[in-house]
């Protein structure tokens, strides 16, 4: 029953991240870009995209009673991390018509490293709400 309701909770946490970012990546495309550039615009987005991963890790966790475990919630980002470089190395690859290592060379140096520095905050988000819970209790403990 616990792997079922992580798997389950890692599935909405992707899909809720996943389509906030097919829809600021659209956005970022069609408007941004032209007006600032590529870079600027993906270095734009990332802000937006950390604010949505925090809050989508805490609904869904919420959601789904994750335990605040490290095993669980680690399980969760990692599932969810997974899925996304599913899609990106299977699907996206195949439309775009690139080999892997088009894909790798395609990335801004600046950008690009932002991007696989949020895919690993992706991940780790789920344990990292957890812990700032904890954190919270223990500072908000009456002395």
């Amino acid at each position: 029953m616990k792997g079922h309701r992580i798997a389950k909770a890692a599935g909405i946490y992707f899909a809720i991240v996943f389509g906030a970012g097919f829809v600021l990546g659209t956005i970022r495309v069609l408007w941004l870009v032209p007006a600032v550039g590529t870079r600027t615009a993906e270095l734009f987005e990332m802000p937006v995209m950390l604010a949505i991963v925090i809050l989508s890790a805490r609904w869904v966790t919420q959601q789904f009673q994750v335990s605040p475990t490290a095993s669980s919630r680690l399980g969760m980002g990692g599932v969810a991390l997974a899925m996304v470089l599913a899609l990106d190395f299977t699907v996206i690859l195949w439309i775009r018509g690139r080999s892997f290592r088009q894909y790798v060379d395609a990335f801004d140096p600046v950008a690009g490293t932002a991007y696989f520095v949020m895919l690993g905050l992706f991940a780790l988000m789920p344990w990292f709400v957890a812990c700032g819970r904890r954190l919270k209790r223990y500072v908000e403990q009456p002395s």
